[in-house]
Formats: C-alpha cells, structure tokens, sequence
C-alpha cells in the first residue's frame, strides 16, 4: 500500500519564520508555495528560502512545492531551482488536463537526468479543478498513462473567478451545487485513475467543528487527505483520516469472520451481512491504521 498522505499543509514559501515552524508542526506533507502566497516581488527570495529548506530538512514529513501555472513567466525558474534539490512532489496550479501533467513530466525528467536524481522519484499533484476547461478534463486522467502522478485534488475559488461567479457558496455557508459536482467528479476520477484523492482546504481555520465534520464526510466518502491553510488544522485532519478503534475493531472482525469461514462469500458479522468487497474495505482500514500506528 503507498503511503498515504492526510494533511498537505500549506507554508508560504517567502516566509521564513513560518518555514521554521512548519517542521514540527505534524503534517504528513507540506507544501512550500511559491505561487498565490507569494507576490510577484518576492518569487526570487521564496525559490531561495525554499530551496534552503529542501537542502536542510530532515522532518519525517514529505516536502512538495507548489510552483507557478505553466503558462506563467516563472514556472522556468521555479523548476530549475526546485528540481535539484529533490523535492517529494510538485503541485501544479490551473493545470488544463492530464497534456498539462505530460507536459511538466516531460521538464522534470530532463531536469531530474541532468541532476542524477532518480527517475520517476518526483511525484506530481495537480489542483485539477481551477477552470472550467480543467473540470471538463477530469475524466481524461484515468485514460492517460501518468506515472508521475500522485493524486489529485480541487478547488472552488480560482474556479468561481473563471466561471464568473460571485460566490462559491449557498445561502447556507456551504459549497453551491457546482463546486459540489466538481468535487465528487474529482474523488471519482482520481479513484478510477488509482490515485490518491486530497478534498479542498476549510477556509475557516478557527471553525474547528466544521474542520471535523468537513474531514470526517470527506474520510467516509473516500478521500484519503486534505488540504491545511493554517497549523491548527493538521491535528484534527490527521486523526479524521486516520480509523477509529471502533472501525478497526469492526474491520478485524470482518476479517476474522471470513477466515474462519474460507469459503464463504459472504458472513455474519455483528449480525449484519458481509461480502467480499467489505472484506476489502476492512483489508484496507487495517493498513491505513497500521500505517500510522494508531
């Protein structure tokens, strides 16, 4: 089973007080963002911070960098700095579809040959929902052969802008019907595409109620991590990706109950019925957990 990554923090980059901060902060990976938290005045000192911090990290937390859109005047340079320094993954911003994705891997295998890094070793994910063209692109990635490709993930403000929206939201606070459509169209196609589906940051970091109920939906429906905008969230999206004792508890037992009857296709379990495919379900919760020791 790949690592599985449940809080993808994001650091701007320029700051470095903040990137002090962030190697003990617990996330499972962090993003140094060289794109919209980083004005176009300070692009050259967020490569030279960033790049610092790659060459100095030893953190147990992966290290991705969200560079600038391909079609931006920065995006050369943030590769070339970047790229030598090995970092996990790259976040492409406003990609258009998977040719976007061919495209950047195409770049960091020449970059990754000219700096003996090992091929393959770096890792994209892409925020693929911030235009329309994107959105109508998503069903494209399970049909294009992406090795590089980790997950994917969304968002609804870039995406509300190129749409010409006022708001992303309803009357109530949460995602209209578009951004929701969106956001199921990306967890199933990155679970068709066999990667891992990261759900949208909560933009209200002091609303940790709604940070647990929004990561323990996402969790349930299939999604295997989030995104963090601030260091109070990774705790809370950490244990809300993370199975409870009562889900492993309940997964053991669907196991046990199939071993103990081999050649059945179905058992009792809590007398409830069990088929094969929570047999899966259960294989999988008990890796998850392992994987974290929880």
């Amino acid at each position: 089973m790949p690592k599985i990554l449940r809080s993808w923090l994001f650091v701007p980059a320029d700051s470095e007080k903040k990137l002090t901060k962030a190697a003990g902060l617990g996330a499972d990976a962090l993003i140094l963002d060289l794109e919209d938290a980083v004005l176009p005045v300070n692009k050259d000192k967020g490569r030279d911070l960033a790049c610092a911090f790659l060459q100095k990290a030893t953190m147990r937390a992966q290290i991705w960098v969200r560079v600038n859109p391909l079609d931006s005047d920065y995006i050369a340079d943030d590769l070339a700095a970047i790229i030598p320094f090995a970092p996990d993954g790259i976040m492409l911003p406003k990609p258009d579809g998977p040719v976007d994705i061919e495209t950047l891997s195409r770049r960091i295998d020449r970059l990754e040959a000219k700096h003996n890094l090992r091929e393959g070793s770096i890792k994209i994910l892409p925020v693929a929902t911030e235009t329309a063209r994107a959105v109508m692109s998503l069903g494209l990635y399970p049909r294009t052969h992406l090795p590089r490709l980790l997950g994917l993930t969304w968002g609804a403000e870039d995406l509300a802008t190129d749409m010409g929206a006022f708001t992303n939201k309803d009357q109530d606070g949460n995602f209209a019907l578009t951004y929701r459509m969106v956001r199921s169209q990306t967890l199933l196609a990155a679970k068709a595409a066999g990667v891992q589906a990261v759900d949208t940051l909560y933009d209200n970091f002091r609303d940790k109620d709604g940070l647990r109920a929004r990561a323990g939906c996402a969790f349930a429906e299939g999604f295997t991590g989030m995104l963090a905008i601030h260091p109070a969230q990774v705790p809370i999206i950490n244990k809300s990706f993370t199975p409870t004792e009562a889900q492993v508890r309940h997964a053991e037992a669907v196991i046990q109950a199939f071993k103990d009857s081999p050649d059945a296709g179905a058992v009792q379990v809590n007398g409830k019925m069990a088929d094969i495919p929570h047999l899966k379900q259960a294989q999988n919760i008990l890796a998850l957990s392992k994987m974290y020791g929880e």
